[in-house]
């Protein structure tokens, strides 16, 4: 029998029995159908596809058109998660006209809900997107599009001063009418105060396990590394890295030394049809 539907009320039924959410980040229809099969609760068509998919530096250049493409692509792949596409940097900034245009650019083409970055910065944005009948996640803590103003990959919430601006911007996305609030790269015992505070469901990246749910990035937990990136918080399911580079190498020796392809990936022809061709090919001559 086929797995319902994750909606909101899905998410908010398990937040209230205590159940975890698994929550994974998709940009291709294969990896969003493998998710689907795993009937992993939630998918992030996230701008980090920028780096992992495009070879980008950072998050910053990816541009709206990028994500609908990406979010195309794992909407088609996925039947039962609930689908959450992530507002590029200046996708919502400028105004609340170009938040809720572009946000509905990702409901249009089949996603669930939105994500956005910041605190009590973009509250008036999640408030006119949330008006407009689109559900919108939080992101705060580490927050990539923010970067050069956070001096780097830091973790957040270390002191009290950087706690109370965390819970001030939890608690006023909250607010501001968010569904759901995820962090990112904060100490688990930080985590375990905002969820104190916190209604709607609290998910986390890098977060500990005092939250409703965890988020991974997919290529991070599958050990598809390209350069130096390897997360302190990810646990590695399998290292695909490896194994795709492993097999490329395989296939060159295979190649070169002419063994692929071997009689048993040829197409067959029947001998009599053959003889034809090569007489006629024999017989041939160029005009």
């Amino acid at each position: 029998m086929a797995r319902r539907k994750v909606n909101i009320n899905t998410l908010r039924l398990k937040k209230k029995r205590n159940e975890k959410i698994t929550y994974l980040t998709a940009y291709d229809f294969p990896t969003a159908h493998f998710a689907d099969q795993a009937e992993i609760d939630m998918l992030l068509i996230g701008d980090s596809g920028g780096m992992t998919m495009m070879g980008q530096e950072s998050t910053i250049s990816v541009t709206m058109d990028e994500m609908l493409m990406m979010a195309k692509s794992v909407v088609r792949g996925s039947k039962s998660t609930f689908n959450v596409g992530d507002m590029p940097f200046m996708s919502y900034q400028a105004s609340n006209e170009d938040a809720i245009r572009n946000a509905g650019k990702l409901i249009a083409i089949g996603c669930d809900a939105v994500k956005l970055e910041g605190g009590t910065e973009v509250c008036e944005r999640i408030s006119a997107i949330n008006n407009s009948g689109i559900p919108v996640m939080a992101h705060l803590g580490l927050t990539p599009q923010s970067l050069s103003q956070m001096g780097g990959y830091r973790v957040q919430g270390k002191n009290l001063s950087s706690f109370k601006k965390l819970l001030e911007d939890t608690l006023a996305v909250e607010s501001a009418g968010a569904f759901s609030v995820l962090v990112e790269a904060i100490p688990e015992e930080v985590s375990a105060e905002l969820y104190k505070h916190i209604k709607v469901p609290l998910y986390g990246i890098g977060a500990g396990k005092h939250v409703d749910g965890q988020l991974v990035i997919s290529h991070d937990m599958l050990g598809l590394f390209v350069g130096d990136v390897n997360p302190k918080f990810v646990k590695k399911y399998a290292n695909l890295s490896d194994s795709i580079t492993n097999a490329f190498k395989e296939y060159k020796k295979d190649v070169e030394n002419l063994s692929f392809p071997a009689e048993e990936h040829q197409y067959p022809i029947k001998e009599d049809d053959l003889k034809e061709i090569q007489k006629y090919s024999s017989s041939y001559k160029s005009k």
